[in-house]
């Protein structure tokens, strides 16, 4: 049954969790699943796309996913994942909407051994010890910046679309207004209504989000920084680290 993913939506336990690789530049398509789940990315660097957001999610981070909602998965370099699915019934407690989670390596350890489990693992011994641990580890854990909030506006969205095609546009503010038809503060003050930033710190969350996938892909640091719109390396570290905070760069 390890090897059944419709199964861990079905088992009569709270928590499954399966682990899976998959290689570089796979796409998961969209889909949804009757659990939540918690997306963690072990190796590699994964891309997850909802109505509602993108979320770039390197080693050790994981994406909470509702119940239900449609999502995409793209990945950038060869990556390996855990994914626990965990009942509706145990979601009430947990967190509400996508977000991204710093894995600690308490909740890293507990993934790995509950998927070494039988999937009808004992409730009341190791598995569901591991399980009931993994709930609670789940809850705690920190929410890290790695999150890229769309628009529900359609002058707002088709702005954010037209910069995920091409994050490096030098349009400024005034000239997406005039794109978008609305003026310069109905863009602004749109942006922050519906993403909770400004417009030039979601570009800006773009172009690094954007940055983390190519150096990834293999990308020299070099041209990471043109194709995102920077001058140079040391302009993209700058607005990484403001952005990304403790989350380590490899370039």
């Amino acid at each position: 049954m390890h090897g059944d993913s419709a199964a861990y939506q079905t088992v009569p336990r709270a928590v499954a969790v399966l682990p899976k690789s998959y290689a570089a530049g796979a796409a998961t398509g969209w889909h949804s699943h009757p659990r939540a789940q918690l997306l963690y990315a072990t190796s590699g660097l994964t891309l997850v796309t909802a109505e509602d957001g993108t979320w770039i999610l390197p080693p050790q981070h994981a994406l909470w996913i509702p119940p239900g909602l449609f999502h995409d998965v793209r990945m950038h370099g060869r990556v390996s994942m855990c994914s626990a699915y965990v009942t509706p019934e145990a979601v009430g407690i947990l967190p509400k909407g996508c977000r991204v989670l710093e894995v600690t390596p308490l909740l890293a350890s507990a993934l790995v051994a509950l998927a070494a489990e039988p999937m009808l693992y004992d409730e009341g011994g190791r598995g569901g010890h591991l399980a009931a641990l993994i709930l609670d580890e789940i809850g705690r854990a920190p929410e890290t910046p790695l999150t890229l909030p769309l628009p529900r506006d359609p002058r707002l969205r088709r702005v954010c679309e037209a910069l995920l095609k091409d994050p490096a546009s030098a349009l400024d503010i005034d000239a997406w207004a005039e794109r978008a038809g609305a003026s310069r503060r109905t863009l602004t003050r749109g942006f922050r209504a519906e993403t909770g930033m400004s417009f030039g710190d979601w570009r800006a969350r773009l172009r690094v989000v954007r940055a983390l996938a190519l150096a990834t892909d293999g990308c020299p640091p070099h041209q990471i920084a043109r194709a995102v719109g920077y001058a140079d390396l040391r302009a993209l570290r700058t607005a990484a680290r403001r952005i990304l905070g403790g989350v380590e760069l490899s370039w």
